[in-house]
């Protein structure tokens, strides 16, 4: 992702003043503009905390992370600062959010059908289930009896996730309706990460000069 959000960024006439990694000694954060963080889980936190401590605003696309979300809010909101999370940063992946939304107020009167989430991606991946198919369960749960999602249990208002692991396979999601008489599926299938890393790059843009917490839907202007 790093390698694509680089490509993209100076496609679209930026510079790319500081690159971190795991090898990375030290380095003066204050120097940029806005940071993007699509590192890993155990260093998301500081690499937010960072930025926002040093009044630099932060797009971050890294998932696994999120029972120290809130404690982002408020670091970000005590320093008037300015932080975007995303589990994910496609913006077909965004329509699909608003879509499985409705699509859930449809359901919820037609009990015959289970539901299932399934997603799909590459082996490099560390978290499962992947912070995409988390917010899709959370936004039915919001909108609907269900009361959790789980891997693992297969219990009555559990919304069971199904991950899957495949060389290759950027992100696919897929939420399935079924009953006897048929089944409902919305999916949605990345061809390749350049979406992903469209949606960072433009994220960043978008949040230069502002100050507060924001989502994919206000750079998006959806829903």
């Amino acid at each position: 992702m790093g390698k694509e959000i680089e490509q993209i960024a100076l496609g679209r006439g930026h510079s790319i003043v500081i690159k971190v990694d795991e090898n990375t000694d030290s380095y003066n954060i204050t120097e940029v503009d806005v940071a993007i963080d699509f590192s890993i889980p155990s260093a998301a936190v500081d690499n937010i905390s960072n930025c926002l401590n040093n009044n630099v605003p932060v797009i971050s696309g890294t998932t696994g992370w999120l029972e120290d979300y809130n404690t982002m809010v408020d670091l970000c909101k005590n320093n008037n600062g300015a932080f975007l999370y995303a589990s994910n940063f496609s913006l077909g992946v965004n329509i699909v959010f608003e879509v499985n939304r409705y699509l859930t107020t449809l359901m919820n009167s037609q009990s015959q059908y289970g539901l299932n989430i399934e997603e799909i991606h590459h082996t490099q991946k560390l978290d499962a289930p992947s912070g995409t198919a988390i917010s899709l369960a959370e936004d039915i749960i919001n909108q609907s009896d269900y009361t959790s999602w789980s891997l693992e249990e297969k219990e009555e208002k559990v919304i069971p996730i199904t991950s899957k692991r495949i060389e290759g396979i950027p992100g696919t999601h897929t939420i399935t309706y079924t009953s006897e008489e048929d089944s409902i599926s919305l999916n949605h299938t990345a061809n390749s990460r350049k979406g992903f890393a469209l949606g960072a790059v433009i994220a960043s843009e978008w949040i230069i000069g502002k100050t507060g917490v924001f989502s994919m839907k206000d750079v998006l202007n959806i829903g």
